[in-house]
């Protein structure tokens, strides 16, 4: 495995400045709408949730988010810059993110999967690798002693030899995130972090986001588990249809009819029918699978272009129900 010399990160902003801003975000595939001008901002050190019903279009708008999907409509900006539309770019940029389904190299250790993550931030070549030169050596200290790092913040520094499959449901979702982490981003998406998860992993899931917000990282989570996200965001925004219903503070939201409304699956006026839903479902999935090595394939955080394993445990093999 070459491991590469270690560039500076993306400089931290203060704490009311826009982290990343989406404007007008629409995604359509052929005639079906599946995000609809959709308008949201994350500052540096908040936490916000993205909430809503099955099929509201989530997971469809983190991926225009990351690169996986070029928007039909609309930008996406981070500290100002138009991300481009690659995901190993958008990584670069210092945007990164976990998936539904869980995706980790599974014949490589822990320690291994966090090193990929690193690629965004060095610059040594093959060469380098070969030769085994000095500044190699270095690039490689540097490289380990911060994936190290990385592991014991998320409790996993005494399995870091271990394979990735090896280790339970719970501790692979942590993975993820410390992979996500290594490329040292300004902005974490989150997507479904504590799902499959029993009580005392959300608990400890949560108190893992809250210490990564404390560390200077903004997070945009998407979670179906309520009491998770209004116990932890700052603002939570909710999508009905591919829209934005409502944003504001968890109070604000929880007391909102019209999300209590689509919770309970009461229609509201141009609300589509099962028919629209099931044909926008099958719409995103052959999207997906047209992508090839953009949505398919790749380290996901890392974006390294590279095929990925999935490890072998049960939740790794779960449905990703919400696109």
């Amino acid at each position: 495995m070459t491991t590469t010399t270690a560039t500076t990160p993306p400089a931290p902003a203060t704490d009311d400045t826009p982290v990343l801003t989406a404007t007008g975000v629409t995604m359509r595939f052929g005639g079906l709408t599946a995000v609809r001008a959709v308008d949201l901002t994350v500052s540096a050190h908040e936490i916000v949730g993205l909430i809503g019903p099955n099929g509201a279009g989530k997971t469809t708008f983190f991926n225009c988010l990351t690169g996986l999907y070029i928007p039909t409509e609309g930008t996406v900006t981070y500290r100002d810059t138009v991300l481009p539309p690659k995901p190993h770019l958008v990584t670069k940029a210092g945007v990164a993110r976990t998936f539904q389904n869980i995706r980790l190299f599974a014949n490589m250790t822990v320690l291994e999967n966090v090193l990929v993550g690193r690629h965004t931030r060095t610059h040594e070549g093959l060469f380098s690798a070969l030769l085994r030169t000095p500044r190699f050596h270095r690039a490689e200290t540097a490289s380990t002693r911060r994936a190290m790092e990385l592991l014991d913040f998320t409790g996993l520094a005494p399995k870091a030899d271990h394979l990735a499959r090896n280790l339970p449901y719970g501790e692979q979702r942590k993975l993820e995130i410390a992979r996500a982490l290594a490329s040292d981003p300004g902005l974490l998406l989150l997507d479904e972090p504590t799902a499959g998860m029993n009580p005392q992993e959300t608990r400890a899931t949560e108190a893992l986001v809250r210490a990564i917000r404390a560390q200077g990282t903004a997070v945009l989570v998407i979670e179906h588990d309520m009491r998770f996200i209004f116990n932890l965001c700052d603002r939570v925004a909710v999508l009905v249809q591919g829209e934005k219903l409502v944003e504001g503070t968890s109070d604000v939201v929880q007391a909102d009819e019209r999300v209590i409304a689509a919770y309970l699956g009461t229609p509201f006026e141009g609300a589509p029918g099962e028919e629209e839903l099931a044909e926008v479902e099958a719409a995103e999935a052959g999207a997906g699978a047209t992508t090839g090595a953009g949505a398919g394939t790749g380290t996901d955080t890392a974006g390294t272009g590279t095929g990925t394993e999935t490890a072998g445990d049960p939740g790794a093999a779960r449905t990703e129900e919400d696109r």
